[in-house]
């Protein structure tokens, strides 16, 4: 039983703060040993590249997006924009269809699906290159230079950009969705710097027209996969963090909730469809990276943190050592931490100090009831949007 406890610490540990330890000391060690950096391309060598935006009923962003999207620097002739607002029921295509620099794609039919919208675009795209962003996120007029120049190395097969997540002063336990991007954000430059990202989210990233794959129709996390097709082809996802998509905050822990729900559920589906990237002879620093950044807190870790409270409680109550002793009430404060926290959030009470701790939990909860949702055949490919500030 005590042997069990340790390794449920461990793993729980090594989750969440040791990966990310053993990540620091195995870049600097890079850095010393083997200090090569990637070419780049300079900003009159980039390739052409398109754009792909997939809009459904975002009439209150788009005219905001087509904006941010007509600034972006990046050489005359070699970029290309297009919109896809299938199945969109408000004003979003005709907003879109008023700007003739952008190729518009709209079907009235039956929503299918981003990912759906997204495959038919890329059958339009004739560029070396491809950047998907999303309708509600807003780009740093570099963004696409700073990505794209990432591609002169051959081995390079997508770039992945950073989400900025903006938070007020007056934040809710929202402010936990910020800290934990900032910490993620750090994973992903170490985690490239070492070999490769794993995986790219769907507010920035890249990819090589010619790598792309499209993934299943019903996948959920369609980002992840299809970045991480390329990556099972033997290519590298680099980590731009310089290129950046800022979107608000969720509204409240509710809509939070909601997301994360949705992103357990496709973190389980990805796991089952990318089983090939657990195997670490084929593929030895990406199986690792991959199970330690992404596999661990997709599967196991969430139960390990309950049952090794309930091991605590067990080894505490037949054998009075002050270790055990301590280890329990670190746990229950914490846990005690976030139930305040969410006692206070539900009262409008703003205590920044508590939001981590609840935010943590509530990303973990989510976990129970996204492997839940994935294993009834209850996760819909259609996305029921989250309502942002």
């Amino acid at each position: 039983m005590i042997i069990t406890f340790w390794i449920a610490i461990f793993i729980v540990f090594y989750t969440f703060f040791g990966y990310g330890i053993l990540l620091f000391v195995l870049v600097k060690l890079k850095r010393i040993f083997f200090p090569k950096k990637r070419e780049q391309y300079s900003y009159e060598e980039l390739p052409s590249c398109t754009l792909i935006v997939a809009a459904y009923n975002e009439a209150d962003f788009i005219e905001e997006k087509i904006k941010n999207t007509l600034l972006l620097n990046y050489p005359e002739g070699r970029l290309e924009l297009i919109f896809v607002t299938d199945g969109s029921s408000d004003a979003t295509p005709e907003l879109v269809a008023r700007y003739p620099q952008i190729t518009l794609l709209h079907s009235a039919d039956e929503r299918r699906g981003k990912i759906s919208a997204v495959h038919r675009a890329v059958l339009q795209v004739k560029t070396e290159l491809m950047v998907f962003t999303d309708a509600n996120t807003f780009l740093n007029p570099d963004a696409l230079i700073l990505l794209c120049r990432h591609y002169a190395d051959q081995k390079v097969g997508a770039v992945a950009g950073e989400k900025r997540v903006m938070i007020e002063e007056s934040a809710d336990a929202t402010a936990g969705e910020g800290f934990y991007w900032k910490y993620e954000s750090k994973l992903k430059a170490w985690d490239s710097e070492l070999y490769s990202v794993v995986g790219a989210a769907g507010e920035l990233f890249s990819v090589r027209n010619d790598l792309y794959e499209p993934v299943p129709s019903n996948s959920v996390l369609d980002d992840f996969m299809i970045s991480m097709r390329i990556a099972e082809q033997g290519y590298v996802i680099v980590y731009e963090p310089e290129a950046y998509a800022q979107e608000t905050s969720s509204a409240n822990v509710t809509e939070e909730l909601k997301r994360k729900v949705r992103i357990a559920a496709g973190g389980m589906q990805s796991i089952i469809w990318l089983k090939a990237l657990l195997n670490p002879f084929k593929f030895p620093v990406l199986s690792f990276q991959y199970i330690s950044h992404r596999v661990l807190r997709w599967t196991i870790t969430p139960f390990l943190m309950i049952l090794a409270l309930l091991l605590n409680i067990v080894i505490v109550t037949a054998w009075a050592s002050w270790l055990y002793q301590a280890l329990l009430v670190a746990q229950v404060l914490f846990y005690g931490a976030a139930w305040l926290g969410k006692i206070l959030e539900d009262k409008k009470v703003r205590v920044k100090l508590l939001f981590v701790p609840y935010y943590f939990c509530m990303m973990n909860y989510a976990v129970f009831a996204g492997l839940i949702r994935y294993f009834k055949g209850n996760q819909s490919v259609i996305w029921e949007k989250a309502v942002r500030k």
